[in-house]
């Protein structure tokens, strides 16, 4: 079943429309707050396809997350209790606060930093660097250092690898699409 190529074909596709930019803004504001798909996914096949524009995609989707980050802070800060704690709450997610707030009292800030620059979700960290009134400052400097430095890396490598890497990843694209559906059946059935 070759599932995974269609679907790089189409992502390499609409990476070239006239409104992918906005696109990508919007799903890296939205990834830092609550959607479970990183922008990653949308930024390596646009700088795949438009290399000339990956330093500026990778601008686009830093600035777009730290605003996210932002109002992903602003909803731990001001409506944590409200209305965050009871959804939190109802889909079973308690303890995966109460470990991110585990982190931030043992690691402070660079929490921040390697949530933004990793695969963990990086809105976990948001809501709760409001939640636990984080200073606002530090949070803006290790987010933007985070997932800038995540942002470039994935602009870089896709500028740098260019036709050759397109047909890397053309080539195992496949094999990478079910290793990962794969790895999240496993992680779901080892952490449920």
């Amino acid at each position: 079943m070759r599932l995974f190529e269609s679907c790089y074909d189409m992502a390499l596709r609409w990476a070239k429309h006239r409104h992918a930019t906005k696109y990508l803004s919007g799903l890296s504001f939205s990834e830092s707050v609550f959607f479970p798909i990183p922008p990653d996914v949308m930024l390596a096949p646009m700088a795949l396809s438009q290399p000339e524009k990956a330093w500026r995609l990778a601008f686009i989707t830093t600035l777009a997350s730290i605003l996210g980050g932002v109002a992903g802070y602003c909803l731990g800060y001001f409506a944590f209790d409200a209305w965050l704690a009871p959804i939190i709450a109802e889909w079973g997610y308690d303890d995966k606060i109460a470990k991110a707030m585990e982190w931030f009292e043992t690691y402070g800030v660079w929490v921040v930093f390697l949530a933004g620059f990793s695969p963990i979700p990086y809105k976990i960290f948001t809501v709760s660097a409001g939640f636990l009134q984080m200073a606002l400052l530090p949070f803006l400097l290790a987010s933007a250092i985070g997932r800038g430095a995540r942002f470039f890396l994935v602009a870089g490598l896709m500028r740098w690898g260019g036709a050759a890497m397109e047909q890397k990843l053309r080539q195992y694209v496949e094999i990478i699409g079910w290793s990962v559906v794969v790895l999240a059946i496993l992680a779901y059935l080892l952490l449920r």
